[in-house]
């Protein structure tokens, strides 16, 4: 037997992201920290004990590899969207990763205005008053209703087109019910 058109629209995947390229000049401040680590540990003329350097040198590498990781994780966010589950992966390794079946989705609205002041900066964000969110950019974003009570903002391009493709697909499953 053959699908039905309106079964065959939901086949397909809907994919998405955002990007940030004004992280890439965090992710540099991170790299010039860890620069400046290695150059006090391989050319220093610190003459007063070993303890300050080992501190200073250790010091910098640390905060590098946390800047630069921590901006690098968050300079883009990709959404993916099947006919069971929206997944949301970002950076260049895809952590954080979040997959949500669309059985746990109530619905989906547009939000034309998503800023990282109103979360708290960029990054993957919890807030008790507003749920949690991937802020990887300011402008427009997808809320996700989910059935707990819970929710879940995703800064995305496109995003009227997200929540038109999660709408359609939360349809179906949502006139089986009793």
């Amino acid at each position: 037997m053959r699908d039905h058109p309106e079964n065959s629209s939901h086949s397909e995947v809907w994919t998405g992201r955002a990007t940030n390229r004004m992280q890439w000049l965090l992710a540099l401040v991170g790299a010039a920290c860890m620069a400046l680590g290695i150059e006090l540990a391989v050319d220093s003329a610190w003459n007063s004990g070993v303890a300050p350097l080992v501190m200073s040198v250790v010091g910098c590498i640390a905060a590098g590899l946390l800047v630069l990781f921590g901006t690098l994780a968050f300079v883009h966010v990709a959404v993916r969207v099947d006919h069971e589950c929206l997944e949301v992966r970002c950076g260049h390794i895809g952590l954080p990763r979040r997959r949500i079946p669309l059985a746990h989705v109530v619905g989906a609205e547009f939000a034309p205005h998503v800023t990282p002041r109103h979360w708290g900066g960029w990054g993957y964000r919890w807030r008790p008053e507003k749920g949690t969110a991937v802020v990887v950019r300011r402008g427009e974003g997808v809320v996700l209703r989910l059935w707990d009570g819970h929710t879940f903002t995703i800064t995305i391009d496109n995003a009227e087109a997200a929540v038109h493709v999660i709408r359609d697909r939360l349809h179906p499953s949502a006139s089986g019910r009793v």
